[in-house]
């Protein structure tokens, strides 16, 4: 599966971020599907498939999940916790990406199952570069896991 083909969850409350990372996704070739979740709770339900996520022809499981920490309702820190006790949701990798350089974010991102931590480049030429070897490497080189219902 490429870029091209793959859906991404991008977790995200600030709008001027969603329109950076959705411009440098599409400066990348990351022509998929980026969907979007504005706290931790909506990415639950778009996970789960419920309300508004019901219909997977349009909300598709996530080939990624790109979360930041910093959300209202439901942190992602507790959306990553959420996501431990979830079986076969577990599967779905999950890039932080967040303005935090924090050590304490750091290790309790990984201590609660993140897949990798980037911090938000501010340049938005650095944001595509980090975009186009993220899609590189995780929707192009990278081995998925089975995920049932995606």
């Amino acid at each position: 599966m490429t870029g091209a083909e793959s859906t991404i969850l991008l977790v995200e409350d600030d709008p001027n971020d969603v329109h950076l990372i959705r411009r440098a996704c599409g400066k990348a070739g990351l022509t998929g599907r980026l969907q979007v979740a504005r706290d931790g709770e909506q990415a639950v339900s778009y996970l789960l498939g419920a309300g508004p996520f019901a219909d997977r022809d349009h909300s598709p499981l996530p080939d990624v999940v790109l979360l930041d920490l910093k959300l209202p309702r439901m942190s992602g820190l507790e959306f990553l916790e959420w996501r431990r006790g979830q079986g076969d949701l577990r599967r779905i990798p999950i890039v932080v990406l967040t303005s935090s350089r924090q050590s304490d974010d750091v290790n309790r991102a990984y201590d609660l199952g993140a897949n990798s931590y980037l911090v938000k480049p501010v340049d938005p030429a650095e944001l595509q570069a980090l975009m186009a070897s993220l899609g590189l490497y995780l929707l192009g080189l990278n081995e998925r896991p089975e995920v049932p219902g995606a």
